[in-house]
């Protein structure tokens, strides 16, 4: 019996037409970003309907350039602890403080009431998470941006197709950070993106084309301190096949989701959103060791979340986030990749009820 993945990548024969494409063209990469990099670029930006984007070679990738943007140094940056830690090396890497900020119990995204008190004259960027894919509550972050004139930085590594009130995440803070890594929504083998939006959008484009190139510019002047962060062709061309599938890709993971949401018998368990694209499908079990012991048992792969950042070692804290805590204790991650059958989600539910 094969075994069900929490995370499987889902290509077809385009995909392999494309990589095979660029093999022979020879054309493998491009530290300007020619050939296909720009094309997806163009097209991801027309996706999202943002003002500009820069494709880069991850999610991580994405986070520390759009830090470089905000002059953080010496300065606080708001984000939750619910992430994956290179949101703090960003922070971090550009001389700034990380300020973790518990978490909303019902959708897992940052609790903006604390947002608020956590806010001080240093603060100068708000990095929100859209968790699992669900978007956070954008107005009121924006509002809160724009009175006391914070940057809004978007972690959407877990959100690419995802929409807030009708309109796709990508599309609203100054920088929008995604990732194209296999586990992620749209798959690559190394990739991800920034989107800009706003006033400075052009400006920042000029500076990130340099800063994933190590700071080097077109005619090779270095003005300020660079990564090699470009995407490479095989990814590009990957992406554009993904951008395609991706609207069916995430019709798919609600209607599993929606499966889990209905059927799965337990207290607390991920929200029913139309707007979400639902990376994976998160519930609370008494015992997540045990209950994903018993699921590997059936050939059923269990996921589980990065640890919150302020309980590791390089960044631990005194400060209590409640239900950050809760979660990290009590969360196992179900798969909701388009590869799983009918068969293989009626399974999930039925084993996921028996052991929860």
């Amino acid at each position: 019996m094969s075994k069900i993945k929490i995370h499987d990548p889902f290509f077809g024969k385009e995909e392999k037409l494309a990589i095979n494409a660029v093999l022979e063209s020879h054309q493998w990469a491009s530290s300007k970003g020619n050939n296909k990099v720009s094309e997806f670029e163009k097209k991801f930006k027309s996706f999202v309907n943002s003002d500009e984007c820069i494709a880069v070679d991850s999610g991580s990738s994405a986070l520390l350039l759009s830090m470089s943007l905000m002059d953080v140094k010496n300065k606080e940056v708001i984000l939750p602890s619910l992430c994956h830690v290179s949101a703090a090396h960003a922070v971090t890497l550009n001389g700034g403080k990380p300020i973790f900020v518990d978490v909303d119990p019902k959708n897992l995204c940052l609790d903006l009431d604390l947002v608020k008190k956590a806010i001080t004259k240093k603060t100068k960027v708000i990095v929100p998470v859209h968790f699992g894919g669900m978007s956070c509550d954008l107005k009121k972050i924006q509002e809160l941006c724009k009175n006391f004139k914070i940057n809004l930085i978007e972690d959407a590594a877990l959100a690419t197709g995802s929409k807030y009130k009708n309109k796709k995440i990508g599309s609203h803070g100054d920088a929008v950070c995604f990732s194209f890594h296999p586990v992620k929504i749209m798959s690559a083998p190394k990739g991800g993106a920034i989107t800009l939006n706003g006033k400075n959008s052009k400006k920042f484009k000029k500076i990130l084309l340099a800063s994933r190139n190590s700071g080097i510019l077109n005619d090779n002047s270095v003005n300020h301190v660079g990564w090699n962060s470009y995407m490479n062709e095989f990814s590009a061309a990957i992406c554009l096949e993904q951008l395609k599938k991706l609207n069916k890709m995430i019709s798919i993971r609600y209607n599993t989701a929606k499966k889990y949401y209905k059927k799965i018998n337990v207290e607390q368990k991920m929200p029913l959103d139309t707007e979400c694209s639902y990376n994976f499908y998160w519930i609370f079990v008494k015992n997540p060791t045990t209950f994903i012991e018993k699921m590997r048992q059936n050939n059923i792969e269990i996921g589980r979340y990065h640890p919150p950042i302020h309980l590791l070692k390089y960044y631990k804290t005194n400060k209590k986030l409640k239900n950050t805590e809760i979660f990290a204790k009590s969360h196992i991650l179900l798969p909701t990749h388009p590869n799983l059958s009918s068969e293989n989600v009626e399974k999930i539910i039925r084993l996921t009820n028996k052991f929860s």
